[in-house]
């Protein structure tokens, strides 16, 4: 009678999950390798972070979970992957904000409200504009009056056209009544390259730069948050300078669409988990960035309106798409 029994569950048990898609495939995931693609070039901040939580995630998921750099178009690169990839869980991609600016800019391969799984947000970015330390403007006030005097002659430099930083410096620009020449680069890397070898007159970034601002070799304008940061709490924002600029661009994990939300949990607790790793820990406060935690259903809630949010920005700069 129990063997009959035991029969019958079990029978039951393999029916249910032939009913429910990937009730068996979650059950063992993940089982293999989990490519987490940066949009980023490598050695970058945000590279650099990235290896850290996927070293972390993978010690929780008991598989390997490596980062692939889609370097290029301001970050968007990540999410024209996802379009592509098999909903299984085994090709994650960071989003960054600029997937819900560039798409309102140019035309993209993925629509942001309907591609992808927003899985877990984890943290966001310091952002600042630095200059060479021998730089003739010494402080943003130097910075307007110099750009007033020779209007678009004063180069900075970005990861890319509609990233944060950006934007940033863009509506920085229009509220201090100003022209500045925009450089785009891939990354953070070539960006910091670029000007300490002088071929661009600052650098508008996240905080790659910050070693080189404490060795005195660069020197921090202003920085873009809400507040001032610990680690240069004598440098102000630019919103408290009286530009009304704030930027911090959140981000975590994200999938393509149609991922099996058992699947989904997985991962969404094991990135959660690394939150609390002392590695994840020290890298964030290596590069000032902020725990900004957001579950599955927040993080969803936050793409559909941030989407809205800069479409607005994006055409009160002027810089909107009308085809």
């Amino acid at each position: 009678m129990t063997a009959r029994r035991d029969f019958l569950l079990s029978t039951t048990a393999l029916a249910a999950s032939a009913l429910v898609p990937g009730l068996a495939h979650s059950a063992t995931f993940p089982t293999r390798t989990i490519k987490y693609i940066c949009p980023w070039p490598a050695g970058g901040a945000t590279d650099v972070v990235m290896r850290v939580l996927a070293e972390s995630a993978g010690k929780i998921l008991n598989t390997s979970v490596i980062i692939e750099n889609k370097p290029g178009a301001a970050g968007v690169l990540g999410g024209a992957e996802l379009v592509n990839a098999k909903p299984d869980g085994y090709t994650l991609a960071q989003l960054p904000i600029s997937v819900f600016r560039v798409p309102h800019m140019q035309k993209t391969t993925f629509d942001t409200l309907t591609d992808f799984t927003w899985i877990i947000c984890l943290t966001g970015y310091t952002f600042g504009l630095v200059v060479p330390i021998d730089s003739p403007v010494k402080s943003i006030k130097e910075l307007v009056a110099w750009a007033k005097a020779n209007p678009n002659k004063f180069t900075y430099g970005t990861p890319g056209t509609g990233s944060s930083p950006h934007l940033a410096i863009e509506e920085f620009a229009q509220k201090a009544g100003i022209q500045l020449s925009h450089i785009p680069f891939k990354g953070g890397a070539q960006n910091l390259q670029a000007v300490l070898g002088g071929h661009t007159m600052a650098m508008s970034d996240s905080t790659s730069w910050g070693q080189l601002v404490d060795a005195g070799k660069l020197r921090l304008l202003a920085t873009y948050g809400s507040k001032r940061t610990t680690r240069w709490s004598s440098v102000a924002t630019l919103n408290e300078l009286g530009y009304d600029t704030v930027s911090d661009s959140p981000f975590g994990v994200c999938g393509p669409k149609n991922m099996d939300p058992a699947v989904v949990k997985i991962l969404h607790d094991a990135f959660q988990k690394t939150l609390k790793d002392p590695a994840v820990i020290a890298i964030f406060a290596q590069f000032d960035q902020p725990i900004i935690e957001m579950n599955t259903e927040q993080y969803t809630k936050y793409a559909k309106e941030t989407f809205v949010a800069e479409r607005k920005t994006i055409e009160r700069l002027g810089m909107l798409n009308k085809d």
